[in-house]
């Protein structure tokens, strides 16, 4: 898919992917039950983190030249001590650009370009989004992939895989 593009994001783009990340949360709300805060955003606070912080790297993904979502990656698990482990912290493709593959591409370039152990996290109750994971990472690493399941603090389940891109 040469018409598809992952491109670092500028500090200067760091609007642009605040306005996609309101997007993508807002989707979450069919399913989570967080509200939008009192100024009208839900707001992603890690968000300057990835221009201050060695570890993380955001990017956007363009169609044909045209902006499609966002990927954030970090190296580091947040759920888990695994200092090294590279993470999928958020992960969005808009909906017009959904079920064609993009998605799929999108990851399989970002896992070849950080080569290492990585982990992709999903809610447990986003069985759409933990569908995706499981092709995406299947179809990466030819072979079925395991996952063990967890709680967090707020007592949401993720499951995670791991797997590595080597």
């Amino acid at each position: 898919m040469d018409r598809v593009k992952i491109v670092p994001a500028t500090k200067e783009q760091q609007t642009i992917l605040a306005n996609l990340l309101e997007l993508y949360l807002y989707d979450f709300t069919e399913r989570w039950p967080f509200d939008i805060g009192d100024n009208g955003f839900y707001g992603y606070e890690y968000l300057p983190l990835y221009w201050q912080e060695p570890n993380r790297f955001p990017f956007l993904i363009y169609v044909a030249g045209k902006i499609a979502g966002f990927v954030l990656v970090q190296q580091g698990s947040p759920l888990e001590n695994e200092p090294q482990i590279w993470d999928i912290a958020e992960f969005f493709i808009m909906h017009k650009y959904r079920k064609q593959g993009i998605g799929t591409n999108v990851v399989h370039k970002v896992w070849q370009q950080f080569k290492g152990r990585w982990q992709v996290r999903v809610l447990q109750a986003n069985i759409i989004a933990r569908a995706f994971w499981v092709q995406a990472i299947e179809k990466f690493t030819g072979h079925e992939v395991a996952f063990v399941t967890i709680a967090d603090k707020d007592n949401y389940k993720w499951d995670i895989f791991k797997f590595d891109s080597a």
